[in-house]
């Protein structure tokens, strides 16, 4: 499919993950890719294979934000995509009791300001265009209680997924569609990092999981090219989850 042909996309923390995955399956349909991360070798790297751009980019910092998207369109012309997938998962954000205020304000500036900042920046782009479609990655945790939690980022999530609905409201009607990605645990070298630390809380994740498995950075790329490609065109202020089941599920598999 070349459901991208001739449009562009920026992808924040395009670097790994999900974002690079994404990045790679953008590319491959057509689409022309700036890369933004903090991480300048990994991200410089990312648009070389992509045969696209890359910005380094601190997606807390509102001017460098700006500048990203500013970037895009006057390099490629036009801004099309944004995929606003950014995110930390530090180890330090646990229980309420245990999570201190400054690891609650790290994981909200990174995982809630930015997509704020980063939208802010891109809906001005694509009004003049008249169209434009915004991925915003929230998480199942933003529909979904757990007991092993990471506070500051399931709040941070469902931020994320109000702030997505509303904007699809808004602008629906100049044609910007926006959207939240609801991934569930993803085999990325994050989750692999966190869980490699207490292979325990691994397991208890996994068995909610239908699937019984994690799912795979290019199976959530495949769910932002939906969103964000001309299929989706009557999708807009939706939380899409691509879960495995677990929201789903009240008793799992053996």
């Amino acid at each position: 499919m070349r459901r991208f042909d001739g449009r562009v996309a920026v992808i924040t923390g395009g670097a790994g993950g999900i974002g690079l995955a994404t990045a790679r399956r953008l590319a491959t349909e057509g689409a022309k890719i700036v890369i933004a991360d903090v991480d300048t070798e990994a991200g410089k790297a990312a648009a070389r294979e992509t045969g696209g751009e890359f910005v380094a980019t601190d997606v807390t910092d509102e001017t460098q934000v700006e500048a990203l998207f500013q970037t895009a369109v006057d390099t490629f012309g036009s801004l099309d995509v944004a995929f606003n997938n950014a995110g930390i998962s530090p180890p330090e954000d646990d229980s309420i009791l245990t999570t201190g205020l400054d690891a609650w304000r790290k994981v909200q500036e990174v995982n809630l300001t930015s997509v704020y900042l980063c939208c802010k920046a891109a809906i001005p782009h694509m009004r003049r265009q008249g169209k434009g479609a915004i991925v915003n990655t929230a998480s199942f945790v933003a529909v979904m209680g757990a007991a092993t939690s990471q506070i500051s980022y399931t709040a941070s999530k469902g931020g994320v997924l109000s702030m997505t609905r509303e904007l699809g409201v808004q602008f629906a009607r100049e044609g910007i569609r926006v959207n939240a990605l609801c991934p569930g645990p993803v085999d990325t070298p994050l989750l692999r990092e966190l869980f490699a630390k207490d292979p325990e809380r691994a397991a208890r994740r996994l068995v909610h999981v239908p699937m019984g498995r994690f799912a795979q950075a290019d199976e959530i790329a495949a769910a932002v090219a939906f969103l964000a490609s001309d299929d989706a065109s009557f999708i807009t202020a939706a939380q899409f989850l691509v879960d495995g089941g677990i929201s789903g599920a009240y008793v799992t598999p053996i």
